[in-house]
């Protein structure tokens, strides 16, 4: 698995729960993120969760590469909404200027 820092990826763990996360670090076997959230059912549909609720958020979190069975960059609208989830910046839409 090849990651890019400073990318969100969505990734699946090999207990089946599902991560979003951005890449701050990769050594060998150890991924290390920022502000992991997992996705989890609501009444408008997925939403994203905080993964550790008693750490402290502003601390990166270091994942056994083992640990993962699949991963991929994330797309478009859930890193949209993964960025306004854990920095409280609103991200606009994307627009054709005409003129």
């Amino acid at each position: 698995m090849n990651f890019e820092k400073d990318t969100v990826y969505t990734i699946k763990l090999n207990s089946g729960e599902e991560l979003v996360a951005k890449v701050v670090g990769v050594e060998f076997g150890r991924l290390t993120v920022s502000k992991p959230v997992s996705m989890a059912p609501g009444p408008q549909g997925l939403q994203l969760v905080p993964s550790l609720f008693s750490s402290n958020p502003d601390k990166n979190v270091d994942i056994n590469i083992t640990s993962i069975s699949m991963s991929t960059p994330t797309r478009d609208d859930v890193e949209t909404a993964y960025i306004e989830a854990t920095t409280g910046i609103t991200v606009g839409s994307k627009q054709i200027l005409a003129g």
